[in-house]
């Protein structure tokens, strides 16, 4: 799996258990990606605006500023707001998920791990920025347009910052316009998960896309007990 003739991937490992973040350091740099850490919210701040990287493990339970609180100053701040998270923590109750999840992470990963879990997953939110080779460059319904190419999305000419997940999840939708898509399909086909996980997550992820499109989500049909769809004017 290692990536040779490309620029490495930088992941951005924050944990205040030394012992953590050698064993996800080791397990990345195994992968082929770049790897900086940060023992603390504060350094985690500070190395993600300084060295942008592609995507940030953030534990939970750390002393002054938590990572609930590392998450929402990194969504909050334009020059991170699209970096993908993945929350690595010890809290497993669906309430520490959920809200992790409405903070703005993209996975939330339970501890004691599976280090080659959380490689894949790191590997799968990744590949979510890429667009598909066969994928239709661009859609355009009224007012939207979504520039698969460009990984961008614009709402009467101005740009909706997105992360690389809700992309994903917005350009899945667009792509299958009119056809109703269930929450596990949309966890296989956005989020790359084969066995059954919390479909909150789907229902979390369209929640916070909405807020971000604004009128333009109108767009996003909810069919109740059964998924979503993208509907066109």
């Amino acid at each position: 799996m290692v990536f040779r003739g490309r620029v490495k991937s930088k992941i951005l490992v924050v944990d205040d258990e030394p012992e953590a973040v050698e064993l996800v350091e080791f397990n990345l740099k195994g992968a082929g990606y770049e790897v900086s850490t940060a023992g603390d919210g504060a350094e985690a701040l500070s190395k993600a605006r300084r060295i942008q990287p592609n995507l940030v493990i953030l534990d939970v339970m750390m002393p002054e500023i938590d990572g609930m609180e590392v998450c929402k100053l990194l969504r909050r701040d334009p020059a991170t707001s699209t970096i993908p998270i993945i929350m690595l923590t010890a809290k497993a109750s669906e309430v520490d998920r959920v809200l992790g999840l409405e903070l703005g992470a993209d996975d939330y990963v339970v501890k004691p791990f599976s280090p080659r879990e959380l490689v894949l997953r790191v590997k799968k939110i990744l590949e979510r920025g890429k667009p598909a080779e066969t994928a239709k460059e661009k859609f355009v319904c009224g007012d939207l347009v979504i520039d698969i190419p460009r990984h961008a999305v614009l709402w009467k000419g101005k740009e909706i910052d997105l992360t690389a997940t809700e992309f994903k999840l917005l350009s899945t939708l667009a792509q299958r316009r009119g056809r109703v898509q269930s929450r596990d399909a949309l966890l296989r086909d956005v989020w790359g998960y084969e066995s059954m996980i919390d479909t909150r997550t789907v229902d979390t992820h369209m929640r916070r896309l909405r807020e971000k499109m604004g009128p333009a989500a109108k767009y996003l049909d909810t069919i109740r007990g059964v998924g979503y769809r993208f509907i066109e004017e």
